[in-house]
């Protein structure tokens, strides 16, 4: 069903969270073509051109968006990501992206992967999966937590072959001002909204222990630099103390991750108007062969609560994702996580975080902002009309997002309904053959 010949969807009879509120309101809300043309508490008159849908009293809420996520890396494993060549790669990740958004996320931050094309085609048929701001490449220094390359190879700065991981754009590794100048520029140039930079250490590379600061002050100035040039900003992976204050000071919008910081660096990032998107990580949300990873796994989650706490307590912007990788078979923890949210806040707080509020942080690329005509993460006139219909009452029980296939009864997406799963009723005695929607 495409509205965007002229015909109106009618969404009445709604419980409407507008993701800026900490209540719903009853009413009705008219979408036309590509956003919400009305939203009101009385009802909203029909004609030929409409299509209804009754709500029958369920919940309307903005469709939901991830802030950082890797649809190359969730889509597909380590072993597939060496072996498989380029086209498969992308057909498993847009197979892979349908399944994001059938989930309820209709916007996602891609924070390292070749997803250009795969948002050019979603563009042009919305029902594909959700709305991509892609980084492109994450950007990494030698041995630092993009470096994927082997051990015994020399680095591309030194004259070696580029490894795997930049080979299908993956990450991309540079050293030297004028080299991340470059690195950054050819993103931009691939159509990044947004660059990626890894300033500190990780959990699941090889080389580098969380306590690593990577990138020089003067490195990370010239990618900082060259992405506001184009209008944009950096994002960073990064943990620790020192990285996270390097990366403030060089001018650095976004921290993501920062399970390790003190309450003194999370008080910076509020003062210095910093986001932090953050992830409520649990052990068993990845896997780790490597023991070295496992424990480094475990020092991240054991911050995510105290961090949690600082963050509220001194006002800094929080956006909310979930980092999944390389296990396709346990992508469906999306909705876990998002779930998990609940123990650190209000539900009011939760919703507001993975709509309006990870809108705010998309909102930061600028010119680059390839949704920038329209709001995202909010039911009101003139947003993008991407919503969802709920079985239950979310902001009473946030769980019921846990059961995307039971309990989000429609997704609509730029004004398409992507999927209908309201329960048919029971066809009158006598007439077995009819059924009508419900």
């Amino acid at each position: 069903m495409n509205h965007r010949d002229g015909r109106l969807l009618l969404l009445k009879n709604v419980e409407i969270f507008d993701g800026l509120s900490d209540r719903m309101r009853s009413g009705h809300v008219l979408i036309e073509g590509h956003t919400i043309a009305a939203v009101e508490t009385s009802p909203i008159p029909e004609s030929s051109r409409t299509t209804v849908i009754d709500g029958a009293g369920r919940a309307l809420m903005p469709g939901m968006s991830d802030a950082h996520i890797h649809l190359v890396g969730m889509a597909n494993t380590p072993a597939r990501l060496v072996l498989a060549s380029q086209t498969e790669l992308a057909a498993t990740t847009l197979a892979r992206a349908k399944d994001t958004l059938l989930r309820g996320f209709t916007t996602v931050r891609d924070m390292g992967g070749d997803t250009v094309g795969i948002k050019n085609v979603i563009d042009t048929q919305p029902e594909l999966g959700p709305r991509i701001y892609p980084s492109q490449a994450a950007i990494s220094q030698t041995g630092g937590h993009g470096d994927f390359g082997f051990v015994y190879e020399p680095p591309t700065a030194l004259g070696g072959a580029p490894s795997r991981a930049e080979q299908i754009g993956f990450m991309r590794v540079a050293d030297g001002a004028d080299r991340v100048l470059a690195a950054v520029r050819e993103q931009l140039r691939l159509g990044a909204s947004q660059i990626k930079l890894m300033v500190g250490g990780g959990v699941a590379s090889i080389y580098d222990p969380l306590y690593t600061v990577q990138f020089t002050p003067g490195e990370l100035r010239m990618a900082v630099q060259s992405a506001q040039d184009y209008g944009t900003y950096v994002a960073t992976h990064v943990y620790n103390v020192a990285a996270i204050r390097r990366a403030v000071e060089a001018g650095v919008k976004s921290i993501e991750h920062g399970h390790l910081a003190d309450e003194a660096t999370v008080a910076l990032l509020a003062e210095r108007d910093v986001w932090l998107s953050m992830q409520p990580f649990a052990e068993h949300d990845h896997s780790f062969v490597n023991p070295d990873s496992a424990q480094k796994n475990r020092q991240v989650c054991d911050g995510t609560d105290r961090v949690y706490r600082w963050a509220k307590k001194h006002g800094v912007k929080l956006a909310w994702g979930t980092d999944l990788l390389f296990e396709p078979q346990s992508n469906a923890r999306q909705s876990e996580m998002l779930v998990r949210l609940a123990e650190y806040f209000t539900n009011a707080e939760a919703l507001k975080m993975v709509t309006s509020g990870n809108a705010a942080l998309m909102r930061l690329s600028g010119e680059r902002d390839p949704y920038r005509s329209a709001r995202l993460g909010e039911i009101t006139v003139g947003a993008w009309a991407d919503v969802l219909l709920i079985n239950g009452d979310p902001l009473a029980d946030l769980s019921v997002l846990a059961d995307p296939a039971n309990n989000i009864a429609l997704i609509v997406k730029d004004g398409m309904v992507v999927t209908d799963r309201r329960a048919p009723r029971m066809p009158p005695p006598g007439n077995a053959g009819c059924s009508a929607p419900g």
